[in-house]
């Protein structure tokens, strides 16, 4: 078996889960409601609070298809529990982010501020204290989404490998290049 298809996913308290005909898992709790197709060779299974994934062949197909909807599905059961959060830093002097609504606008370095519109899913925040890099601080109940979106900000200024100025995701280490001055 897979090793990771074959965790037990434990439902916590207030999270309901609903298999229908055509194998579209929704999930619903306290954070959102999150929905997912899952392909028909994966059988779901609930006993006590337990959520099973078995696959039906030993195919290479099965295999994969069986750790990775466990992982989707998990990913689903904690985002309407718990939900995910993710903190970018905006390092470089003179680049701003604030949040106005859903429209994050950011001051980059570039002759234009750039307006980036969030999907209303994402809760964001920004915080700005004086001597210390603006923090993008970002929560939702879909992993995937909070991602591709937490990827999209990054690549308007990534971070470049001389001063390490740009958008990069808190504790995120960058190696940097020595330049010029250093083939004296």
């Amino acid at each position: 078996m897979s090793r990771i298809g074959k965790l037990p996913i434990s439902l916590p308290q207030g999270v309901e889960i609903k298999v229908s005909d055509s194998n579209l898992v929704t999930v619903k709790g306290k954070l959102g409601e999150l929905k997912q197709q899952i392909d028909p060779s994966i059988k779901l299974d609930i006993t006590d609070g337990v959520l099973h994934l078995t696959r039906e062949t030993d195919s290479k197909r099965d295999k994969a298809l069986h750790g990775l909807y466990r992982s989707l599905v998990n990913n689903m059961v904690v985002g309407v529990s718990e939900g995910f959060h993710t903190t970018q830093e905006v390092i470089g002097v003179g680049y701003k982010a604030q949040a106005q609504g859903q429209v994050l606008e950011l001051s980059l370095g570039y002759s234009h501020s750039i307006f980036f519109e969030l999907p209303e899913e994402i809760k964001v925040e920004t915080i700005t204290e004086k001597g210390k890099n603006p923090l993008i601080k970002m929560t939702c109940c879909d992993k995937q989404l909070l991602g591709q979106v937490a990827s999209k900000i990054r690549s308007l200024r990534k971070p470049e490998p001389y001063k390490g100025k740009g958008i990069r995701f808190q504790g995120e280490v960058i190696r940097k290049k020595a330049g010029k001055a250093a083939a004296k």
